[in-house]
């Protein structure tokens, strides 16, 4: 398995641009016979999420019925930028066919941050009596890129009514670098967790600068738990830091 990219600079990419090819031709969807696809999940119903170094291994699984049973499935992911994902290991077992994927950041996502948003999965099943059906949009899933959050409210402790200054950053999986870098002008909710409180309450929000740092004031009234959380956008999770604790005097 690999993702087909368009490469950016033949010398960097090297064997890789090398190898690049078109995804699959389009094609009208269709079927013939009765067969019909009934269900079809991604990473378990969870959004497909790769950082810069740890590989991501999850599975597609699409469910069919035919009066005669199922043989086989192609299964493909295709998205934008010219992504294009292929499983080597697919394999059916009653109405259930299941494609694995496996994706390392440095080896299958050179310079290829623009394919991170909403991508598709492309399915042919077949049925044993000869019957099939094929469909370029079997399901819609989000191909991600990592997401951290972080906090740190000061001074601590503070006296009651003072001024506290919370900072945090907003920072993002860069496949054209395999690091961080700041996540700009997003905005981000600063919220609080009175202690002994069960949950956050949004104070404010805020707008991420162009490095992707937060800071806002606020003054201090009670003690608890002080944290920034992101509401996510098509190409990066959601994602909240841990809370940091405050002792108000």
């Amino acid at each position: 398995m690999r993702i087909r990219t368009t490469a950016a600079t033949v010398s960097v990419v090297g064997a890789l641009a090398l190898s690049v090819v078109a995804a699959p031709s389009a094609q009208a969807d269709g079927r013939y016979g009765d067969i019909a696809i009934t269900k079809v999940t991604v990473n378990g119903g969870a959004n497909v999420v790769v950082g810069t170094s740890a590989v991501k291994k999850f599975s597609v699984t699409i469910t069919a019925k035919d009066n005669s049973g199922i043989e086989a499935a192609d299964i493909d992911l295709e998205g934008p930028g010219f992504g294009y994902l292929s499983s080597s290991d697919t394999r059916c077992s009653g109405s259930t066919c299941t494609a694995k994927f496996t994706v390392d950041p440095k080896v299958d996502l050179p310079y290829s941050n623009d394919i991170a948003g909403t991508w598709y999965v492309g399915a042919w099943v077949d049925a044993n009596d000869g019957d099939y059906i094929w469909t370029e949009k079997a399901k819609s899933f989000k191909f991600q890129r990592a997401s951290r959050l972080s906090v740190d409210a000061s001074p601590e402790p503070v006296k009651k009514g003072r001024t506290l200054t919370v900072t945090g950053k907003l920072e993002r999986a860069n496949w054209d670098t395999f690091k961080y870098h700041g996540y700009t002008k997003q905005p981000v909710k600063l919220q609080f967790k009175k202690k002994g409180a069960a949950s956050y309450t949004t104070v404010k929000t805020v707008t991420s600068s162009s490095t992707g740092t937060l800071k806002a004031t606020v003054k201090a009234s009670s003690d608890g738990h002080w944290r920034y959380s992101f509401a996510g956008t098509s190409t990066t999770p959601a994602v909240s830091a841990a809370g940091d604790f405050v002792d108000v005097k």
